[in-house]
């Protein structure tokens, strides 16, 4: 049976509107080795935006899938990006193409914090799941899982000299991390709320956490090991070495804790804001230090190096002594000698505040040459700021010069709204959108979506573009009417309308005039009229008042029917009062909402009216009756909008529960869903082409939706619908136990996705096919045998012919190579134990043919430790894990062999060159410039004094 209605399906196609979300922080980064500090990277929902500071523009856009970005990490190289998800996801980006070649899955929730060691080859991730985990970026897979807090982790950090990670939360403990041995050896239990941030200091020998009070705590950090080095003397030592026993019953007297290193309170500094730490930076030298709070001002410490504490205290203790020998010839008494003590407000000293134009929501800070601070902002408000303070002659020190001033150098605002855009308009051309907020309006091409014009209005309800695009009427909350000029941009009349907040604005089918109904239980009636400007002979539009409607209740909606004969009202009651246009009298009654109903609309040939409420339903009536053709349970929560699709009877919903759905007014029927908005979704328009949709939600993104050429059928919609749910319980199912194994601090990183059981099937599938090859084969052979004759090979498998003619065997490695790095261990995991012998027995002939001998190893070897019971039991097995054993110490060897002769040949390569030119392979060669440059200043200098 053919089509009988064909349905076309709407994708989207840009989001535009948000300058940054503020679940994820901001972060400086360097485009194709350009100018630093010159662009910045911003959530925008699910993608991440790259913005020019100085140009105020979109330079790149890294795509997501569907789930909200949580937290951004730029790499130490500056080429890459990794990004973390709400589900729990991490996805690196390349910076120079834009593209994500690796993705890890571990965490079951949203990614709060990550963090790069200073090589770029681990990536450390915590999550709102308490786990922590540390990821190969390298080989791109995951090392280990680290589980012991109990709640969020707030932030990660790689202690580099020594192996270690340390990590916070809001369970209010900060853990540190052998990596090694892979356990938490140290719990600092110091802070009484949540630890918000942490930073390290003085080349990792000081911590300072944020917590929920005004405080920064200060943690002086003593490695055990290097502090014996270096405390003992030389006799001791070798003393200490003679004599073996002693040493032993030391380190048995020590507690496991204080054996790696020890951490004692230093003190705290006192911020100026009283409330929590919401985020706290360093710059990239370690010098700046950078907190705010839920306010809008940034509070900026200086961290001194030991030189200049070591001149403030010569200085403090000169002073001292002055004033204990002032007091000596004013008393004539021995006064003592004066001694200082350092204190934590000696070592880090407060620069200066930044006041900034809203709450601050993210910071970060980045040094530039020429002793200048750059320091970027993302405000509560879809905002971006940024500042620059010139640092180069300030000296912390009692003798300071003034406290240096932040100058303001960018602000990104045009691209979006202060607050969410609560009503959306369609020029008659398709070309414009009009988005209008709670202070401003701004109009967009729709091609290009760029704003063409913004201007300053009251908080605006409801919104209409002028028959003839010329201009735009707004309705507020004031109860106002705004008339704008599109081409000046200016206000032209400012009209009082209403009592009360003017909810919804009709445009007439005659194109004559408006109709506005508000909060005063009024609806009134407006006509268009062209009058003579004051300064000006030429005529300006405004609006006349003709008739009104009193009622009993609150309006929220107007619309008149296409064919003008009918108007309908919702009132407050939750009921929908239809009048006649003509005469205003009351027909119809629409009652059966239990809630309020907030939007309405009426079909182009005035046969359907939909009504959408707050009580989560849809209901469809006739007009000619007042009728309810069907109740529709549309949305999980209140229907916030909808609207027919121009010249059909389909229509859209936009709800409370993040999602916009299509519907069938004739048959009643869901026709797809549109997700995307990561909130409430306020406000919907549709284009009068019906080509196009807009919509604007809480998250302060505008989206655009295009519709496209392709069919919907409703049972295929469905049964997408069923997998993806099913797709879901996988999971969210247990995780698979390795045997063995019990629960404690460490577990594996990777976590059962819909991926790894796709690829688990795939490798059970490609021995499935092994099995039934080898099987054709051994028939092939004993029929020759019986035979006594050479027969026809039997004819291959297609699937083996599609890739080449390769051999089962081989077809099966080329599967397993297809399976991500991140996601392989899971997936032999989750392979049934009766595939394993068949697949450690070609393993073998993997590693005699020298075939792929890295991964094989590393599936082996995963195999063995699940396995390891079963394996080991199996009598048949023998003989196949000796010849393994044989063949893997010999493989790996050969491999290590060409890597040692390979790396011997390039250090000996680098030492011929740098005899050569004289100079490092490896240095910085800009480095080496800048000191050139300095050496010749001075020499100039000198020879001018000279002169």
């Amino acid at each position: 049976m053919g089509l009988t209605k064909q349905y076309l399906r709407y994708v989207s196609s840009a989001v535009f509107g948000v300058i940054g979300s503020q679940k994820a922080n901001i972060a400086y980064v360097t485009l194709r080795g350009g100018e630093k500090a010159r662009h910045v990277a911003v959530a925008a929902c699910e993608h991440v935006f790259i913005w020019d500071v100085r140009k105020g523009e979109k330079v790149l856009i890294l795509k997501g899938i569907k789930h909200e970005v949580t937290y951004l990490c730029p790499a130490p190289d500056g080429n890459h990006i990794a990004v973390g998800y709400e589900d729990g996801a991490v996805r690196i980006f390349n910076l120079l193409s834009g593209e994500s070649n690796v993705s890890f899955n571990g965490h079951k929730t949203a990614v709060t914090a990550m963090g790069y060691d200073a090589l770029g080859a681990r990536l450390v991730t915590g999550s709102r799941d308490t786990d922590v985990i540390v990821w190969d970026v390298i080989n791109e897979c995951g090392l280990f899982r680290l589980k012991g807090h109990k709640d969020s982790i707030t932030q990660a950090l790689f202690l580099e000299n020594h192996n270690l990670l340390v990590t916070s939360s809001k369970d209010s403990f900060v853990k540190w991390w052998d990596l090694d041995t892979q356990h938490c050896f140290k719990t600092l239990v110091g802070h009484r709320s949540e630890v918000w941030g942490m930073v390290l200091l003085d080349q990792e020998s000081r911590l300072l956490t944020g917590s929920a009070d005004s405080e920064l705590r200060a943690w002086d950090i003593n490695y055990l090991s290097q502090e014996k080095d270096e405390g003992e003397p030389k006799e001791k030592k070798v003393k200490s070495l003679l004599d073996d026993d002693e040493a032993e019953d030391e380190a048995m007297d020590e507690s496991p804790e204080d054996r790696i290193l020890s951490c004692k309170s230093a003190g705290s500094i006192l911020r100026e804001a009283r409330d929590r730490v919401v985020s706290m930076t360093m710059d990239n030298k370690a010098c700046i230090l950078a907190c705010h709070g839920n306010e809008a001002v940034l509070e900026l410490f200086k961290v001194l190096s030991a030189k200049d504490v070591e001149k403030a205290m010569g200085r403090k203790q000169k002073n001292a002594r002055k004033k204990a020998a002032k007091l000596r010839e004013d008393t004539d008494q021995e006064v003592p000698e004066p001694v200082v003590q350092k204190t934590l407000g000696d070592e880090i000293t407060r620069l200066t505040k930044i006041r900034a134009s809203s709450k601050i929501r993210w910071v970060d800070s980045v040094w530039c040459t020429g002793g200048e601070l750059k320091v970027a902002l993302l405000l509560q408000n879809n905002t971006v700021e940024t500042y620059s303070l010139k640092l180069s002659d300030h000296k912390a020190t009692p003798r300071a010069t003034p406290t240096p001033v932040a100058t303001k150098t960018s602000r990104l605002t045009l691209a979006g709204h202060r607050t969410d855009a609560r009503t959306l308009a369609f020029s008659s051309d398709n070309m414009a959108v009009l988005s209008a907020s709670g202070d401003t309006v701004k109009v967009w091409n729709r091609s290009t979506l760029q704003v063409v014009r913004t201007m300053e209005c009251d908080y605006a309800l409801c919104s209409l573009f002028v028959p003839g695009d010329r201009q735009i009427i707004l309705g507020t909350k004031s109860g106002k009417l705004q008339l704008f000029d599109l081409a000046s941009g200016g206000l032209m009349e400012n009209v009082a309308a209403h009592e009360g907040a003017l909810w919804s604005l009709a445009l007439s089918p005659d194109q004559r005039g408006i109709v506005t109904g508000g909060a005063d239980k009024t609806v009134r009636f407006w006509d268009f009229e062209l009058v003579k400007g004051e300064e000006s002979e030429q005529k300006r539009l405004t609006v006349k008042h003709t008739r009104s409607l009193q009622l009993g209740e609150d309006v929220l909606c107007v619309k008149i029917s296409p064919n003008q004969r009918l108007l309908a009202v919702a009132l407050l009651d939750s009921t929908v009062k239809v009048f006649y246009m003509d005469t205003l009298k009351f027909f119809l009654s629409l009652y059966g909402h239990k809630l309020p109903v907030l939007c309405l609309d009426i079909s182009h040939d005035s046969t359907l009216i939909i009504t959408g409420s707050a009580d989560r339903n849809v209901k469809i009536w006739g007009l000619d009756f007042g009728d309810c053709h069907r109740s529709l349970f549309a949305h999980d929560d209140s229907v916030m909008f909808l609207q027919f699709v121009p010249k059909t009877h389909l229509f859209f919903t936009a709800g409370k529960d993040k999602k916009i759905k299509q519907w069938d007014a004739d048959k009643f029927v869901l026709i797809q869903t549109l997700e995307g908005h990561h909130r409430e979704v306020w406000t919907l328009a549709v284009s009068p082409s019906g080509d196009y949709l807009v919509s604007s939600s809480h998250d302060k993104s505008l989206r655009l939706w295009d519709r496209t050429r392709e069919p919907i059928i409703l049972d295929e919609e469905r049964e997408i619908e069923r997998e993806a749910e099913f797709e879901e319980s996988i999971a969210k199912e247990r995780e698979p136990v390795v045997p063995g194994e019990t629960e404690g601090e460490v577990a594996p990183a990777a976590k059962k996705t819909v991926e790894t059981v796709k690829a688990a099937e795939r490798i059970m599938e490609a021995l499935e096919l092994y099995r039934s090859e080898s099987r054709k084969l051994e028939e092939h052979k004993y029929a020759c045998e019986n035979a006594g004759k050479q027969l026809p090979l039997p004819n291959p498998n297609p699937i083996l012919v599609a890739f080449g003619n390769v051999s089962p065997s081989r077809y099966v490695l080329d599967v397993i190579k297809k399976v991500r790095s991140s996601e392989l261990e899971v997936s032999l995991l989750v392979l049934p134990f009766p595939y394993v012998p068949e697949l450690l027995t070609l393993f073998n002939s993997y590693l005699q043919g020298n075939l792929e001998v890295e991964l094989v190893c590393r599936c082996l070897f995963f195999l063995l430790r699940i396995h390891f019971g079963q394996i080991t039991s199996n009598q048949m097995m023998l003989s196949v894990i000796d010849q393994l054993k044989g063949n893997t110490i010999s493989k790996i060897r050969e491999i290590r062999d060409v890597l040692g002769f390979n790396s011997a040949a390039l250090q000996f390569l680098q030492r011929e060159l740098e005899s050569k030119e004289e100079v490092m392979f490896f240095a910085d060669a800009t480095g080496r410039l800048d000191e050139k440059r300095k050496k010749r200043r001075r020499r100039e200098r000198v020879i001018l004094t000279i002169v």
